[in-house]
This record gives structure tokens, C-alpha cells and sequence, in this order.
């Protein structure tokens, strides 16, 4: 789940700080540059581990600042695929399941990546799931008893696979004209990093499933 990353720049440190021990003053700059930014490739920059190589400081004129060559690692936030991790349900939609790890939002399960048969309860704005059933469609799945789905509640820990993830460069641009005259809104934002997951096999899903049949396994033995 978390890597480091070999990144280099060059840090300019305020004479204000002068006084900190230069190693100091480099790392809270660095943090205060690239802590919580998400690297195009590289994932969600958590803080800096070390630094590996940090060149004199040299003065620019003009500016008073000392200048640093500094080579560093840094710890990232990148989960490797099928790796399997636990967050909670931040939020449902039709179509996908929306899961946190608390300082990560953007991970997202597909409809067909849950267990089947699945359905989106409009009422409710939750998954649902129904064990051995042979139903398929949705319109009779919504008719289906509330007793017998098992719902994928906000809230719920759930224990789920990495599939993949994605990069998006969501730069906004200026507003573009149509035939001179309406202006087309830009369209929506995107996560600049977002995961995709899954939950369909055996193990995975909200914890509370698992642990419950752990228990009723004890009992029957």
C-alpha cells in the first residue's frame, strides 16, 4: 500500500530560517511542497521519509534565499494490484460503491465487480445483495422481501481487491465559445488518482459478513 519514491528538486529556504539545522528546514519545505499532492504516475504523497543527497546551499541574486540540490524519498500511497486492503463505505450510487480509507476518497467499486446477483436499492441509495438467488433482473430483485437482501451499508468495513488504478491531467482551461455566442460549462471534474476495487469473491465485502460466518462455523464444530 505504501512505497518510496526517489524524487530531486531544488529547495529554496527563507532566511528566516536560517537558524534551523539546514536537513530540518529542507524536509518541512519539501513536506510543505509535496505532502497530500498526487504525482502523475507515482500516487499520493504522504510526507518525506529522508534525504539522500542535498548540494551546498547557494545564494541567488536578489532573492536571499539559499538554494538546495536535494535528492529525497518520499512515502506514496500507490496500492500494487490485487493487493487486498480494508476501508469503509463512504457512499453508494448506481452503478458503483464508493469506498474511504480516511485520507483517501477516490476508490471505487463497479456494479460487476460486487457479489451477484446485486442490485441498486433507489430508496435506500445502497447496494444489495442477495445469496443464492437465482434472479437476475433488476425490476424483480426490487421486489424481492427487505429480509432477505444483505445490504452494503454506508459505514460498513469492508475488505476489498485493487484491480487497478488511473491518473487523470484535469487541468481546467478557459470556457469555450460555440458559434460565438453560448458558453459551453466545463465538464465535470475528475479525481486526479482513483482506484478501482473489487469485492465478488470469498473473503472480500463488509467484515461483519465474514465474522459471523467464522462464529457459526465454531458453533456447528
Amino acid at each position: 500500500m505504501f512505497n518510496l519514491a526517489v524524487l530531486k528538486d531544488t529547495v529554496a529556504i527563507h532566511p528566516s530560517n536560517f537558524g534551523i539545522p539546514p536537513e530540518q528546514a529542507l524536509i518541512a519545505e519539501l513536506n510543505k511542497k509535496y505532502a497530500n499532492r498526487i504525482l502523475h504516475d507515482v500516487g499520493l504523497c504522504i510526507s518525506v521519509f529522508d534525504l539522500s543527497e542535498v548540494g551546498e546551499g547557494k545564494v541567488r541574486y536578489g532573492d536571499g534565499f539559499l538554494w538546495y540540490k536535494t535528492v529525497f524519498r518520499i512515502i506514496i500511497f500507490r496500492p500494487f494490484k490485487s493487493e487486498v486492503i480494508l476501508g469503509k463505505i463512504k457512499n453508494s450510487e448506481d452503478g458503483s460503491i464508493r469506498v474511504t480509507l480516511g485520507f483517501f476518497d477516490d476508490i471505487y467499486i463497479p456494479e460487476e465487480w460486487l457479489p451477484q446477483p446485486c442490485c441498486f436499492d433507489p430508496n435506500q441509495t445502497e447496494y444489495f445483495w442477495i445469496p443464492d438467488c437465482e434472479l437476475t433482473m433488476r425490476h424483480e430483485m426490487l421486489e424481492t422481501p427487505i429480509a432477505d437482501r444483505t445490504y452494503f451499508e454506508k459505514g460498513d468495513v469492508v475488505r476489498l481487491r485493487v484491480e487497478g488504478d488511473e491518473f487523470t491531467d484535469d487541468e481546467p482551461g478557459p470556457p469555450k465559445a460555440q458559434d460565438g455566442v453560448a458558453i459551453v460549462p466545463p465538464p465535470p471534474r475528475q479525481a486526479p488518482y482513483s482506484i478501482v476495487a473489487s469485492m465478488a469473491e470469498s473473503g472480500l465485502g463488509p467484515v461483519s459478513w465474514w465474522l459471523g460466518a467464522e462464529d457459526n462455523a465454531m458453533e456447528e464444530n
